[in-house]
């Protein structure tokens, strides 16, 4: 019986998805897959994207953690594809290969003054409190009064983050030099600017019910910008979920201020026009903008200016290119026809797959990922007679190439020492799990022993 050999670049949800459904897909040939991830951990963007304070979120872990578990996909992390592992590589002991490599970097924001001492991307900070071991432990919170610009759910968990009480923090896997970098943050007043009204914004329910319940944070969103023109009536009268997302925020009009020490004030018809200052941030500038009966909005000429001292920008995620891989800098993905990685020519580049976020871009939820891979898998399945021939496909060549070139790579069995090591250390006081986050230390962990795998912690 043929033998599909199956490599896939990135252990989040959408390489991890896409093995399991090849592996339970109708098929007339056997299946090996491996699935090589740049981390030292596999879950990508559950595990570094999501805030600590949302374990319910996190929970898709279990289900990623289920496939791995049956013993029927190779992980090898802490590989690197273009450095460790190539095209060539691959092609060598490979039928075909999937890029799930997500998107991690900061969309551009096309005003003035985003390159200001003070001004950040949220991923870069969303990176920093979720332990991401490729960024510096300390971070930046000496300023009182911070933008946020965006109206997603990165934005809000930035904002509540930066909000929160740190010690509110501590029953979730917040690495300890993050918990200690909140506990001295300085910050007073969180701002967040919405270019939209608030029946338009990107918010779920949940997401925007938790600002609210923060212990000594106050809400604060304002009268102008509840004057919503007849398009947006009628979509909180026809959406349920914009129906509940305005009934919160309505709520919070009338709440009165209660004196907490930290405010989250929420601004919308909002569009940015510049980030001011000479070497650092100083102010947030912005143009009223209000419906255009369309669904957009244009700008009514008033401009107005808010003293801030830091601004994150929190206007989604983009690919990054992938060395040998055909990529669309413009939308930032893999160009593909439902999967299939075309070139410039719109050819077919054959054995080259792509599925998740760097297929389609950085929209969606689990659910179109689940979607992608299926369609992405059901054309590696169509495909076979233009699969690469592999000169040494056998699993050993592959473990036997990276010890060759000094690749310190991690497996399963060491995920699950890192993982064990991490939930030991949170027990030890009385958390759910505290995370490591230095790369040499997960490694480490890892390939240890799991009788000897527990030491000093290295999480700060």
């Amino acid at each position: 019986m043929t033998k599909l050999r199956l490599a896939i670049v990135g252990a989040g949800p959408a390489g991890i998805y896409a093995a399991d459904i090849l592996l339970k897909a109708e098929r007339k040939f056997e299946v090996s897959i491996d699935l090589f991830e740049q981390l030292p951990a596999p879950y990508g963007l559950v595990r570094y994207g999501v805030a600590p304070d949302h374990p319910r979120i996190k929970g898709i872990i279990n289900a990623l953690r289920e496939v791995l578990d049956t013993g029927r996909i190779r992980l090898f992390g802490n590989v690197l594809y273009g450095r460790d592992i190539t095209l060539a590589d691959l092609k060598k002991h490979y039928n075909a290969v999937i890029f799930a490599t997500g998107a991690v970097r900061d969309a551009a924001l096309p005003i003035p003054g985003t390159e200001l001492d003070g001004s950040y991307g949220a991923a870069e900070f969303v990176s920093w409190y979720d332990g991401h071991p490729d960024f510096p432990r300390e971070w930046p919170l000496e300023h009182r009064e911070v933008a946020v610009i965006g109206n997603g759910n990165v934005a809000l968990d930035v904002a509540r983050t930066l909000a929160k009480p740190a010690d509110d923090l501590l029953s979730t896997e917040i690495p300890a030099n993050v918990y200690e970098g909140l506990k001295r943050s300085k910050v007073t007043d969180v701002h967040v600017f919405g270019r939209r009204g608030p029946a338009q914004v990107k918010f779920t329910p949940l997401e925007l019910r938790e600002l609210g319940e923060m212990r000594d944070v106050d809400v604060i969103v304002h009268d102008e910008d509840f004057e919503l023109d007849a398009a947006s009536i009628a979509a909180i009268e026809t959406n349920k979920q914009i129906f509940v997302l305005n009934k919160v925020l309505n709520s919070w009009r009338t709440r009165e201020s209660t004196g907490a020490s930290r405010r989250l004030h929420l601004h919308f018809w909002a569009k940015p026009l510049e980030i001011l200052g000479t070497d650092a941030v100083e102010a947030f500038r912005y143009e009223r903008t209000r419906p255009d009966g369309e669904g957009g909005v244009v700008g009514t000429g008033e401009i107005r200016e808010i003293p801030v001292q830091a601004v994150y920008r929190a206007v989604g995620y983009f690919g990054s290119p992938l060395p040998e891989i055909p990529f669309d800098s413009r939308h930032g993905v893999v160009p593909n026809r439902e999967g299939q990685v075309i070139d410039d020519n719109d050819e077919q580049v054959h054995g080259v797959y792509a599925t998740g976020w760097i297929k389609r871009g950085p929209v969606g939820l689990i659910g179109h990922t689940k979607s992608d891979a299926m369609e992405t898998i059901r054309n590696v399945i169509n495909d076979q007679a233009n699969w690469w021939s592999p000169a040494l496909p056998d699993e050993a060549a592959v473990t036997e190439l990276l010890r060759s070139r000094g690749v310190e790579y991690t497996d399963l069995n060491g995920w699950r020492h890192l993982d064990e090591h991490e939930l030991a250390l949170g027990e030890a006081e009385g958390r759910l799990r505290v995370k490591v986050v230095p790369r040499e230390e997960m490694v480490r962990v890892s390939n240890a022993p799991l009788a000897t795998a527990a030491g000093p912690r290295a999480d700060g």
